[in-house]
């Protein structure tokens, strides 16, 4: 007879989280088998080999097979090692531990006694990265910190712009049981596993090779990867990407869909797929935000923006300035690029397909440290990573004759607080300064000018070295001299409400004795989040007679009709004002800000702790702000260790005043502190999220050895009771071993 030890295995392995019924074990790492005899071992003498394979063709010389076991000499030639730890007249108990260094992945598990040429299988094993292992590169120091990185199954990803930081609560759902087959088979799918699967299963050894794949994986453009793009609706044959707050979904309609992409993602969406991949397969990391982050498509290190003199940006510039940009850092060591641990630590990997990185949409893995420092001629992709953080942006007026000319440049703008979630709180914690030192400091621009000179150094991608050229620096904003520079500021008389007017003023001041004659042009355009302009919605032309040393004040008012059906699909709304002196027509001015209008809260009522297995109530709440009922209402519920599948129903139309009030109950299925995820659509408001935290304490119940059925999970809406039988009983064993008979 054999025997897994299931259950201490996988908690000493921390995966007792992902299955309590399979073998999943950490590399670097020992765990135990045992042998049930007839009579005792004699392992000097006796015959008792184990081979452990991985990949379609396992090779000793590859690192993905080896043979371990007695008599001792077999060790000799193997990575993986053995120890007897228990030697009684009836059983034995074997400790295997495999490199620091194995490949992750699925390996056979096949026995060969006494004198049998060919081994008997026993069973399968799942060997993952071990953020515990000092040994393993993707090792990571602190307890707190592996618990936040690798071990917590939900998160929170920061979005809006950088004067209106929000934040998505996410289920990145690592630990569903189904979670780690569809990872391994993501790794699968690969290129460059279906040209080579020997290499590339060998090459799994790696986490920079593992993190590179999973980049491009994560994004459909190149392969069978997960996610499908798209920036602007309609999102046919598919769903908004603000519709998503749960990896799970996404990664199990691209497994039933036989790895077709599913519809649709953007860039946080990709991000937190990446991040469940990640964390699944070992690797430590966490999702970022960078606000106001710089797409910079020629290595030039600046960004381009463009307007024309009524202030709306009429021209596509292949650079753009997102309002917010999400990636993912993942923790691991870098000997690919320094003898000590110069690079090692946090890495960037961006999903996102943005440009290509060796003829691939990947991006990663980038050393925050060379960010930083400005070391561009290092891989992967650090210029491209270094503009998103740090490069100047050049503003440029079109004339109507069409010609151009220099309004000022920013080195300050690109870059604002890069945010991501605390380690063990709910709150924001900014990491702007481990990319880059402080804005307007001198080590800053000597650290831009390095990135430049080391930029036009690097090679190219023909595989040339490129020609070394002077740095071309931006040049420096050329201010006018008299009469002195008007003083433009946008702000806001009242928090901006999405359903309501917005209630905005340009401020204007001179210092200058004259009274200035002015032209004021004001507009209103929504943006999408990636800093391309949607559509105008308001505009208005002021002449300002301004008095020296005194304050003028223009009201602003965008009617909610002119900007509200317009709002549906983007993020934000730029006000810019324009003002030319008619006295000196070459004098320009300009000030903007981007507007994210508030949307009303969704609420979840609920006790904050219960039992494994034990019916639980929750209560979702919604009032109707506007003036005009909401209609087409849909709420979905979901949240992994809570419910089997995410829970959808139609609601009642909402009358003006009125408040929306839905029950429901479940039975959550695994301990552990978890989070439920709702979301609220209406033809008015897409995608309202809210999110509840729950302690669900270990189930106290007598049968420890047998299995729990969770009942389907009845979701009570309005007037209407809904069943789904779709949500089927999910058997978790508590602390069931597997036994194999061995002849």
């Amino acid at each position: 007879m054999f025997k897994y030890n299931i259950e201490k295995n996988n908690r000493d392995h921390h995966t007792d989280e992902i299955s309590l019924q399979r073998l999943i074990v950490r590399r670097g790492q020992p765990f135990q088998l045992t042998f049930y005899t007839k009579r005792q071992l004699q392992p000097d003498t006796d015959t008792v080999h184990l081979v452990m394979e991985t990949g379609p063709s396992p090779s000793e010389a590859m690192g993905t097979s080896s043979t371990l076991g007695f008599p001792w000499r077999v060790n000799e030639k193997s990575r993986w090692k053995v120890e007897l730890l228990e030697n009684c007249p009836s059983y034995f108990t074997m400790g295997i531990k495999s490199p620091a260094d194995a490949s992750v992945g699925s390996y056979k598990l096949s026995i060969r006694k006494g004198l049998e040429c060919t081994p008997q299988p026993l069973a399968n094993l799942v060997l993952l990265f071990n953020p515990w292992c000092t040994e393993d590169w993707v090792y990571l120091p602190g307890e707190d910190e592996r618990k936040e990185y690798v071990m917590a199954e939900d998160g929170i990803i920061y979005r809006g712009s950088d004067h209106y930081i929000s934040s998505l609560e996410w289920n990145y759902g690592q630990f569903e049981e189904d979670m780690v087959d569809i990872c391994l088979k993501l790794l699968d799918m690969n290129p460059k596993c279906l040209r080579d699967a020997a290499e590339d299963f060998s090459a799994r050894c790696n986490p920079i090779y593992v993190g590179r794949v999973v980049s491009a994986m994560i994004n459909a453009n190149d392969d069978h990867g997960v996610l499908e793009g798209c920036w602007s609706p309609p999102y046919v044959g598919g769903k908004a990407p603000t519709y998503w707050d749960d990896s799970v979904d996404i990664l199990r309609l691209w497994n039933q869909n036989q790895c077709r992409p599913v519809k649709y993602g953007q860039c946080w969406v990709f991000a937190a797929v990446m991040c469940t991949v990640l964390r699944c397969l070992g690797i430590p990391c966490r999702v970022v935000t960078n606000f106001q982050s710089g797409h910079d498509t020629d290595k030039s290190l600046t960004i381009d923006k463009y307007y024309t003199d009524n202030g709306l940006q009429p021209k596509d510039s292949r650079d753009s300035v997102w309002n917010y940009h999400v990636w993912v850092e993942g923790w691991m060591k870098r000997p690919d690029l320094s003898k000590d641990s110069t690079y090692d630590g946090w890495q960037v990997m961006d999903p996102t397909p943005q440009e290509r990185s060796e003829g691939v949409h990947c991006c990663g893995p980038c050393p925050v440290k060379a960010v930083l420092e400005g070391h561009t001629d290092l891989k992967y992709d650090v210029p491209f990573i270094f503009a998103e953080v740090n490069a100047d942006q050049v503003s440029w007026m079109v004339m109507a004759d069409g010609s151009k000319r220099r309004m000022f440049t920013d080195s300050t703008g690109i870059g604002r607080n890069i945010s991501t979630k605390a380690v063990g709180a709910d709150r924001r914690e900014d990491i702007t300064a481990i990319y880059k030192y402080s804005e307007g400091s001198q080590r800053e621009r000597c650290v831009f000018d390095e990135a430049v000179r080391r930029s036009n150094l690097t090679i190219g991608c023909g595989g040339g070295i490129r020609v070394p050229q002077m740095p071309q620096l931006p040049q420096k904003p050329q201010l006018p001299q008299q009469p002195p520079q008007v003083k433009l500021r946008i702000g806001e008389r009242s928090p901006p409400i999405a359903g309501t007017d917005l209630e905005l003023y340009l401020s204007l001041f001179s210092d200058h004795s004259d009274v200035r004659q002015l032209s004021v042009f004001l507009s209103a355009q929504t943006m999408r989040y990636t800093g391309v302009p949607d559509c105008k919605v308001w505009n208005d032309v002021e002449r300002v007679k301004l008095q020296p040393r005194q304050e003028h004040t223009i009201p602003i008012l965008i009617p909610y009709f002119r900007y509200g059906a317009k709002m549906q699909d983007n993020n934000s709304l730029k006000v810019t004002a324009i003002v030319h002196d008619q006295k000196h027509p070459d004098e320009l001015y300009m000030a903007e800000v981007d507007i994210v209008p508030q949307r009303p809260t969704l609420t979840i009522e609920c006790d904050g702790s219960c039992e494994q297995y034990s019916v639980l109530e929750a209560k979702i709440i919604f009032h109707n702000p506007l003036s005009v009922a909401l209609k087409n209402c849909s709420i979905s519920v979901t949240g992994s260790g809570l419910l089997t599948n995410t829970v959808e129903v139609k609601v009642a139309d909402i009358g003006v005043g009125e408040c929306l009030s839905v029950p429901m109950q479940f039975k959550p299925y695994r301990a552990g502190r978890k989070m439920l995820l709702v979301d609220f659509d209406c033809d008015i408001f897409q995608n309202l999220k809210a999110c509840h935290f729950l302690d669900i304490r270990p189930y106290s119940g007598r049968n420890q050895t047998g299995w729990c059925g969770v009942s389907d999970n009845t979701f009570y809406g309005m007037s209407t009771v809904c069943h789904y039988s779709s949500l089927t009983p999910r058997m978790v064993a508590m602390t069931v071993e597997e036994e194999i008979l061995i002849e």
